[in-house]
């Protein structure tokens, strides 16, 4: 059944995307995704963990979506918002995760890691069972302001970087290289597990584009 392969997508997908936030916040000193920045400065400054805020944070982002009439919030999107957190955070209590080491290796690391979450990212979201709730949310704001997605993702990225950075988040070089990797990667992976799915389920498939 079709609803077996997205749930493997769905649930794979999250997972090397969880594991690839980890890997990055272990180097977190060479810079990490604008929205780990935020994160890691709010477990720094009021407690809790960060796979927490990153889950307070997803909630913000689903009830912004739903204030503004989005139609991006599916079962998939609430699923996302919390295992992504509790995920995180158990990677990084048991400590799956490499140890920083020296320079050379950790920039391996951080590279390993942006391109698990571009892999990650791209395999949930080829599950159509929802977006994350922030790519929902800046869905809808195009869709709301007519801005381009990649306009969009710049400004509320860019806020959401200046909001960490002013709070004592960790920003670095890698920080604004992030996109320019992952992006393309997600891409790839996304477009190339919908034409799997489409091709092994083809009537699903052609009634998903109409939708």
């Amino acid at each position: 059944m079709k609803i077996h392969w997205q749930l493997s997508y769905f649930i794979i997908g999250l997972l090397i995307f969880s594991y690839g936030i980890s890997l990055s916040i272990r180097v977190q000193y060479l810079g990490i995704h604008p929205w780990d920045v935020l994160n890691i400065a709010l477990f720094e400054k009021i407690g809790l963990t960060i796979g927490t805020w990153n889950i307070i944070i997803g909630a913000a982002m689903i009830i912004g979506t739903l204030l503004l009439k989005g139609k991006y919030v599916r079962v998939g999107t609430i699923i996302n918002g919390v295992m992504v957190g509790v995920l995180v955070d158990f990677f990084l209590f048991f400590n799956l995760i490499p140890p920083q080491t020296n320079l050379f290796f950790d920039i391996v690391l951080l590279l390993s890691a942006i391109v698990l979450m571009g892999i990650g990212g791209g395999l949930y979201s080829a599950a159509h069972l929802g977006t994350g709730p922030r790519d929902g949310f800046m869905l809808t704001i195009s869709d709301r302001t007519g801005l381009s997605i990649s306009s969009v993702r710049i400004i509320c990225e860019c806020c959401i970087l200046l909001i960490g950075l002013l709070l004592g988040g960790p920003v670095f070089i890698f920080t604004f290289v992030y996109t320019f990797i992952q992006s393309p990667i997600f891409q790839k992976t996304f477009l190339s597990f919908t034409r799997m799915l489409e091709t092994r389920f083809p009537e699903s498939g052609r009634s998903m584009k109409a939708g």
